[in-house]
């Protein structure tokens, strides 16, 4: 029985020291990842500009600081804000195709 509970206490040190370093690894970033997270926001901003339904903040403002800091070689930095931008061209072109019908309408 001891032996179990050594083994189950062992098992689950290792796997939370596991999923640390996996954190510590995600939040560091490096430049392929970078360079992918700009590359798919690139994609989803130009989909959403091709419905007109890009926001004005995806390509002006977090794609920019993306290429910027991955310029300046914070890569973590560049994964955030490409996120960000990717996120608002995805949800440009869902809103631009939701509402491509919508009218006026009166009471």
């Amino acid at each position: 029985m001891k032996k179990t509970l050594l083994f189950a206490a062992l098992v689950f040190a290792l796997s939370g020291c596991a999923s640390m370093s996996g954190e510590k690894a995600a939040a560091t970033g490096d430049a392929a990842a970078a360079t992918a997270a700009i590359e798919a926001a690139e994609a989803a901003i130009k989909k959403s500009a091709s419905v007109e339904g890009e926001w004005r903040d995806a390509g002006k403002k977090f794609l920019t600081n993306a290429k910027e800091a991955a310029g300046k070689g914070d890569f973590a930095e560049a994964i955030k804000q490409a996120k960000k931008a990717q996120s608002q061209g995805e949800m440009g072109y869902q809103q631009a195709t939701e509402q491509a019908s919508a009218k006026p309408w009166l009471f």
